[in-house]
Order: C-alpha cells, then structure tokens, then sequence
C-alpha cells in the first residue's frame, strides 16, 4: 500500500502479509530496496519503502509467487 500519514507527506510504500521470519524479511527488504533504488526498513514484521513503488514491488512478489492487494489509491 502506499502511506503518507504521520511521515511529514512523504510517500513511503508499505508491504505487510508476507511470510517468514526476522532474517526472511530483512532479505526480501534489501532485495526490494535494490529494485526500487530507495531506502528503506522493517519494522514490526511491515516492510517500508521510501518513494512510491507499488506497482515495481507488486510486480517482484508476483514473479515470487505471492498474491498481491494494491491498496492506498
């Protein structure tokens, strides 16, 4: 989803749903990080992504088999 509450207006893409562990998540966050070439973070099991870039990781976690919800219009 895209979320630009509470962070000052800027837009940060926001991925939560996905499967696995601490480790798991800090791996697919730096390989999302990569793709987008922006910063990023996980926190509390959600991963952020500095920028809007629904549609680019929407795209990654369907080549990964994963079923993906755009939300935040």
């Amino acid at each position: 989803m895209r979320e630009r509450a509470g962070r000052g207006g800027k837009v940060v893409t926001v991925i939560h749903g996905l499967p696995g562990g601490a480790a798991a998540l800090a791996s697919m966050a730096a390989d999302l990080r990569r793709l987008c070439g922006a910063g990023g973070t996980v926190k509390d099991r959600v991963i952020e992504i500095q920028g809007d870039h629904r549609e680019r990781v929407a795209e990654r976690l369907r080549s990964l088999d994963y079923t993906v919800k755009l939300a935040g219009g």
